[in-house]
């Protein structure tokens, strides 16, 4: 039979998982939320996004800590099936050595479905933030990853109304909650460090 989670083998911890650049940035106050209320988490970088410009200076530039599992493979691959693949397996191994109760992703990039299907076939419980929005173009494959994640998500975090009222015509099963925007918050945060940083003037 194939391995699955429990209940009581899960941790009270939460998951993480980004892998592009959008995606460090949506997380950053999230990340320094969980630092300020002491939750225990870890981060999972897919490696989706991997130059140095596009990855790690965003790590230094916020001040956030480096991700504790970076899957540096996954820069050879060249097709979505391949790469998608590919950090399902490289998260799924990681997930089964850390037990998270929840595991929280962010967005529509591969990344972000690779984590939400790892996560669900061990059972582990997947909040989706930016939940519920929808471009209804089928050419774009972050419309076929946002729709995927959503309906198998217990947790589905909207930035506004119209994203779920988007969810609710779906009839998605996961409870869902209008949160606001993280990137909001993210400019705010990020806005103090870029002053202080400042060099420019």
């Amino acid at each position: 039979m194939l391995k699955v989670l429990i209940s009581k083998e899960l941790q009270n911890k939460v998951g993480l998982i980004l892998g592009t650049r959008p995606g460090i940035i949506m997380f950053s106050p999230i990340i320094r939320a969980c630092q300020q209320y002491k939750i225990d988490f870890f981060v999972i970088h897919a490696g989706q996004h991997y130059s140095y410009n596009m990855d790690k200076k965003f790590f230094e530039d916020l001040n956030l800590p480096e991700p504790e599992y970076k899957l540096n493979d996954v820069k050879n691959c060249k097709f979505h099936g391949e790469q998608t693949a590919r950090m399902l397996e490289g998260i799924e191994k990681i997930l089964l050595k850390e037990k998270p109760k929840i595991v929280l992703v962010g967005g529509d990039a591969n990344c972000n479905l690779a984590g939400a299907l790892a996560a669900r076939k061990l059972h582990i419980k997947v909040g989706h933030v930016e939940a519920g929005e929808r471009s209804y173009d089928w050419r774009m494959p972050e419309e076929h990853n946002r729709r995927m994640i959503d309906h198998i998500s217990e947790y589905l975090f909207c930035t506004n109304e119209k994203s779920r009222q988007n969810l609710l015509k779906e009839n998605v099963l996961g409870k869902i909650f209008v949160t606001g925007n993280p990137i909001v918050d993210a400019a705010y945060q990020n806005k103090e460090i870029a002053r202080k940083k400042n060099q420019i003037f």
